[in-house]
């Protein structure tokens, strides 16, 4: 979107020189006309010799004749002068092939579909796209930028440069053909114009938004979000559950009143040695890793567990927290 403006300045002042040009040959053709006392044709076209510099004709008779013809000379050279050197500044200065390599991003863009659009490709931004990338889906990268631009260029991203928060941009994105649009910007007002420009203009698309501020949160929900991550909320959040329980190694939401969790067996815990069967409760296991790296999925009923094994579990958050307690190492009581 950079180039477009650049490129729309440009030719914004070729239309001013265009213009001047005419003025000056339409002030020439006038000021011959009446001080060599010849027709409008040949006035027109000896101005129009006098400003491209040919030299065909003659000079004026006239004092005043020679004074129009030395205007126009200084006017029209001055004048083709700025537009060789505005045409030059777009070679000289990489407008043109900048120009290219957008409208070649914007044909890729334009055959894609099914894909994300990325709202801001900041450290959460980019994180998004990693992980994209790892899942080997396909995504548009939105940023107002330019060093983000350039860091992804990089990295061969497909990246407009613009704000997300217009339509226009959005359109561009591909938004009628997205799969999902994740609005990750560092200003949650931005977050919840993105969204609301979004849902405006797709109403079936699954929104992901980021909330910096828990006031943001439900905003960012009225306004059309699907989902909304508060990054500092839920890596506080962890960090606090991984303090206070060591052994937990991974935690997925899988729906409000569920979770997933991945729980080592402590040495010395209550569940170690015990099979599955007594200890799981109203949890379901998905599945074991055991100390040696090996994985068994659906584990029977009779597996004993043991020091060091990795029980996935999944369940409300009681049923997992009482895992926790089971696998948690023993705390030692104080000494007298």
């Amino acid at each position: 979107m950079r180039e477009r403006t650049e490129v729309r300045a440009f030719l914004g002042r070729l239309r001013q020189l265009a213009l001047l040009i005419a003025l000056v040959i339409v002030a020439g053709t006038i000021g011959l006309a009446i001080t060599e006392d010849r027709g409008l044709w040949e006035s027109f076209e000896w101005s129009l010799d006098t400003v491209a510099t040919i030299g065909s004709h003659p000079n004026p008779e006239t004092v005043p004749g020679q004074i129009v013809k030395t205007l126009l000379i200084v006017l029209g050279v001055g004048t083709l002068f700025y537009g060789l050197v505005t045409v030059t500044e777009v070679f000289v200065a990489g407008h043109l092939a900048d120009l290219l390599a957008e409208r070649r991003t914007l044909k890729a863009i334009e055959a894609t579909s099914d894909h994300y659009i990325i709202c801001g490709f900041g450290r959460v931004g980019r994180q998004v796209a990693r992980d994209l990338r790892a899942a080997g889906a396909r995504y548009v990268v939105i940023d107002a930028l330019p060093e983000n631009r350039e860091l992804a260029a990089g990295v061969g991203v497909r990246f407009i440069e613009g704000e997300a928060t217009e339509d226009e941009v959005l359109r561009a994105a591909g938004i009628m053909r997205a799969r999902g649009v994740i609005a990750c910007v560092d200003s949650d007002a931005d977050n919840i114009f993105i969204t609301l420009s979004a849902r405006e203009l797709r109403p079936d698309l699954a929104i992901v938004a980021r909330a910096a501020s828990e006031d943001s949160e439900s905003k960012l929900l009225r306004a059309g979000a699907t989902r909304v991550i508060s990054p500092y909320k839920t890596s506080g959040a962890e960090m606090a559950r991984l303090a206070l329980n060591p052994q937990v190694s991974g935690v997925v939401d899988v729906a409000p009143e569920y979770r997933m969790e991945e729980i080592e067996v402590a040495s010395g815990c209550a569940g170690e040695g015990q099979p599955i069967a007594d200890i799981r409760g109203g949890a379901i296991i998905v599945g074991v890793r055991s100390a040696d790296g090996s994985f068994q999925p659906q584990p029977p009923a009779e597996t004993v567990l043991k020091a060091g094994d990795v029980v996935m579990a999944m369940g409300t958050l009681r049923t997992v927290q009482r895992l926790e307690a089971l696998f948690a190492p023993e705390r030692s009581g104080s000494r007298p």
